[in-house]
């Protein structure tokens, strides 16, 4: 590897544009491979690193967590990969704070379990809308650990079942996931569909389509001022049916003044469950609601990505979903992706390729 160059887009202080320039080059350590980046994705968590600095340990910061491309190398212990395999995987420069571990530069260090292999049939491109959102989405789901990621805010325990490569029956148990369109409700989606949850989803009506592609069983218009009573009356449809009924709650991936809350008159109106969200929750919840934050990085995804990721890819059981919008073909374009997720985007996870 001493004849690749490596180059990032850094983040001098918090606020200010990404500089490309060179980058010292990777090397794994144990348990790391390193991944010569052919796509980078972009996520809301990433803009909100630059504007406020959350999260970086140390300055200057290579941030970014979605990485696709192929192995060039291989660490101690690693059996899972070999040089040559084209992979999606999880940087956790989030937890980190190396700057090696970040998503936005030429060669990232990835964990060998926060990876997995991309089929041939899939492109980078197309891959590198998964990892974030898969991780994030096994923490809403299945995680139940002791203690709070963030001071002062609980930890969400929904202790669901891990997706399964199978057709499973069905659980009896609805969640409903607000914002289903987006990368991480697309996901958690379709794994919850996987484990036998019936979910319940709300997004936009034009985005209707791609939420049920995802396997939601109804879907609902976060406008219609009767969302509260047609999602209420959609888990009470589906419970009377259901000899071994369980309502589980709301995962939130907006999680917004206005998402909490139509959440909390749903769980009003449905005697209480979960609310897991993405940011802070809010302060003042019933005594019946459980609610907690995510922190989208947790070695409950482990069996996950080594187990499920790429033969569900491989059957079409995981899809790569929601589509890719490509920004451009550079780490210069990482900046434009950034200002264009600020400003909103819909139903889509915005790419740059390498």
């Amino acid at each position: 590897m001493s004849a690749a160059q490596n180059q990032a887009a850094w983040l001098k202080k918090a606020g200010t544009a990404l500089e490309v320039s060179d980058a010292p080059m990777p090397t794994a350590g144990s348990g790391e491979i390193v991944v010569r980046n052919a796509a980078i994705a972009i996520n809301p968590l990433d803009w909100h690193m630059q504007d406020a600095g959350v999260f970086v340990q140390q300055w200057p910061a290579i941030i970014g967590c979605d990485v696709a491309g192929e192995v060039v190398e291989v660490g101690q212990g690693v059996q899972r990969f070999k040089k040559g395999d084209r992979v999606i995987g999880h940087s956790i420069n989030l937890v980190s704070g190396r700057p090696e571990d970040g998503a936005f530069a030429l060669f990232t260090i990835v964990r060998e379990d926060k990876a997995a292999i991309l089929p041939d049939s899939i492109s980078f491109t197309n891959g590198v809308v998964v990892p974030f959102a898969l991780e994030a989405a096994v923490c809403a789901l299945s995680l139940e650990v002791p203690g709070e990621a963030f001071p002062g805010v609980p930890t969400p325990a929904l202790r669901l079942p891990y997706p399964s490569l199978h057709d499973v029956a069905p659980s009896g148990k609805v969640l409903i996931v607000y914002g289903g369109s987006s990368s991480v409700g697309s996901m958690t989606t379709q794994l919850a569909t996987a484990a036998g949850i019936h979910v319940i989803s709300v997004s936009g009506s034009h985005n209707f389509p791609l939420t049920q592609q995802t396997g939601a069983a109804a879907v609902f218009d976060h406008k219609d001022p009767l969302l509260v009573q047609k999602v209420v009356s959609a888990v009470r449809d589906f419970g009377s049916r259901q000899r071994n009924f369980e309502f589980i709650g709301v995962f939130d991936a907006i999680s917004i003044p206005e998402t909490y809350a139509h959440n909390l008159a749903i769980l009003e109106k449905l005697g209480g469950g979960h609310l897991a969200a993405v940011h802070p929750p809010p302060p003042d919840v019933p005594a019946n609601v459980q609610v907690g934050m995510i922190f989208a990085v947790n070695d409950v995804a482990t069996p996950v990505w080594r187990d499920f990721v790429t033969p569900a890819l491989e059957s079409g059981r995981l899809q790569c979903l929601p589509r890719p919008t490509v920004v451009g073909k550079g780490l210069e374009f990482v900046q434009e992706a950034l200002e264009r997720s600020k400003r909103g985007v819909s139903a889509t996870k915005l790419v740059v390729e390498l």
